[in-house]
């Protein structure tokens, strides 16, 4: 088998009192059937029209040949750099894949100016540029698309020749790139993003860049057999029942790259357990931790440690209360795409809809059209340091120090913690370190996301599972902006309203936020920093 899971206390014990349960219901091979019913009546209209992941390897054999002929045509001109312009499950399986591989490519999944201008700047002579988007309405690869044309444009080069789309067929995208004569390559409607993996939106843009994507649909096809039956050794339900069959329910799923060759995978994993998981008050919070990580020693008694590891043999020992898995890319994407399926059975949610995620575009686009009132709501409570406090849903105090401590003062005893970098996370690295200081200092699980990103990720999960999180938004003063063409807004703007729309809906949801925006960000970690190793916070 081309995915090994191995389990000990909780887990285990799930494992056996779960799993024999989903052998009688006849799960595995209802899922593989598209068996709409599985997740409930209420679930019923949108699991109709979203189950076609279970075919993606044989749906997607054909593009193979498709990709690699336009790979090679591209190179034959010169043409080797690659980049993506695309959001949640439009980007985080392509990167994964093509850095597994080894092969480079961009991602540019950011309205971030500083780092839009840096991909636009960075070869254009030698670029192409890969716009996915299922819908082909998402705003931030729309502005993407645009400046990338009018770049392509202003240095005497055909858009036509250098943009190639990915999107559903009868999408928005579809008829301007139809229009414009750039290439397609669509994919199958009733797969939905964070599934999509094995489908066009994973393969166009890692194929291009120099995946092995015929190995990538091998390793997924050895494990289909094994996914597909009703035993308990499936490698889909035994995951499955990890995630959401303990008892108590561990909710807090700690992703730990631990000798695996894969990378960055627990970032697309975040996304399809979140976003598939996290509605109707309930879900299960993903938290992507190294090995060093704080949460591995306070061991917070909701999380559930699941070690993503090189390899396993009979004899290596399991850590009490952990999860080890390795396997292969392609088995990997296609046994959690299963497990998380059943998780959403045993959860007895839908997971296959996402619906809080609109909320923040739409608050979004409120404040780009000049929504005043939103607009002032979102004006700091003052300024400390060079940094500017907004306080949303919370008391912001007089001090960045009393601002911090109010926000983590609410973080109980099931809480957790949400840090939103909407910065440039090409060159911002160094507040990363904030997840591990807020981690120990609170003994909670803290996770990191740059914005905005993450909305198509995490961003569910926040509005839609358990009202249990409290968050911490960072900004950055950029002194330069970019225009978006045809837009009467820049990606400056666009950023900032993203992250006040998030913010307002995140308090409509009774969510405390607590936004730092500052020209220095180092200065700003060392500042949070020590705001947060003063006096330990009362819950």
């Amino acid at each position: 088998m081309t995915v090994s899971i191995a389990a000990s206390g909780d887990a285990a014990r799930a494992i056996e009192q779960v799993v024999p349960r989903l052998v009688t219901d006849l799960v595995a091979s209802g899922i593989t059937a598209q068996d709409p019913d599985l997740w409930g009546p209420s679930a019923e209209t949108e699991a109709a029209n979203r189950l076609g992941w279970v075919e993606a390897v044989a749906v997607s054999r054909p593009l193979v040949p498709r990709i690699v002929e336009l790979r090679e045509q591209l190179r034959a001109e010169g043409i080797d750099h690659v980049v993506l312009a695309g959001m949640g499950g439009s980007s985080l399986a392509p990167e994964v894949i093509a850095r597994t591989a080894g092969v480079p490519l961009t991602v540019l999944d950011s309205t971030d100016p500083a780092q839009v201008t840096a991909a636009l700047t960075d070869r254009l002579e030698r670029t192409v540029l890969v716009v996915s988007s299922k819908s082909g309405s998402t705003l931030e690869t729309d502005s993407q698309r645009r400046v990338y044309e009018q770049a392509f444009t202003d240095a005497g080069i055909d858009p036509a020749r250098r943009i190639v789309v990915v999107t559903d067929p009868g999408s928005t995208l579809e008829t301007i790139a139809t229009e414009a004569g750039y290439r397609v390559f669509t994919a199958d409607p009733t797969v939905g993003g964070r599934y999509s993996a094995l489908t066009a939106f994973g393969l166009v843009p890692a194929g291009l860049a120099g995946a092995d994507i015929e190995e990538l649909l091998d390793e997924a096809d050895a494990i289909s057999m094994p996914l597909a039956v009703d035993l308990d050794e499936n490698p889909g339900l035994v995951l499955g029942a990890v995630l959401a069959g303990t008892d108590p329910l561990r909710d807090k799923i700690g992703i730990v790259p631990d000798g695996t060759h894969i990378i960055g995978f627990a970032d697309w994993a975040e996304q399809l357990i979140a976003e598939s998981t996290g509605k109707s008050g309930k879900g299960l919070l993903p938290v992507v931790l190294d090995v060093d990580a704080p949460e591995l020693s306070t061991r917070p008694h909701d999380l559930q440690v699941i070690r993503l590891v090189g390899s396993r043999d009979e004899e290596r020992h399991v850590a009490e209360g952990e999860v080890e898995i390795t396997g292969t890319l392609g088995g990997q994407f296609l046994v959690w795409e299963y497990a998380v399926a059943v998780a959403g059975r045993l959860l007895g949610i839908d997971p296959f809809d996402q619906p809080d995620v609109e909320a923040a575009k739409v608050a979004a686009r409120a404040l780009l059209d000049g929504d005043h009132a939103q607009r002032a709501a979102a004006e700091p409570a003052f300024r400390e340091s060079g940094i500017a406090v907004t306080a949303t849903g919370l008391q912001a105090g007089s001090s960045i120090a009393q601002a911090v401590s109010g926000l983590l003062s609410g973080v109980g005893p099931d809480g957790y913690v949400a840090i939103q970098a909407y910065v440039d996370r090409g060159v911002n690295r160094e507040l990363e370190v904030l997840r591990d200081v807020l981690a120990e200092r609170t003994g909670r699980p803290v996770t990191f996301g740059y914005g905005p990103r993450f909305m198509h990720s995490t961003g569910q999960y926040h509005k839609g599972g358990p009202a249990t999180g409290v968050f911490l938004q960072i900004l950055a003063d950029d002194a330069g902006d970019l225009p978006i063409p045809g837009r009467p807004f820049t990606f400056g703007q666009l950023i900032r309203a993203q992250a006040a729309g998030d913010a307002s809906v995140l308090a409509q949801h009774g969510r405390p936020v607590l936004t730092l925006s500052s020209g220095d960000l180092p200065a700003l970690a060392d500042v949070v920093t020590a705001a947060v190793e003063g006096p330990t916070p009362t819950s």
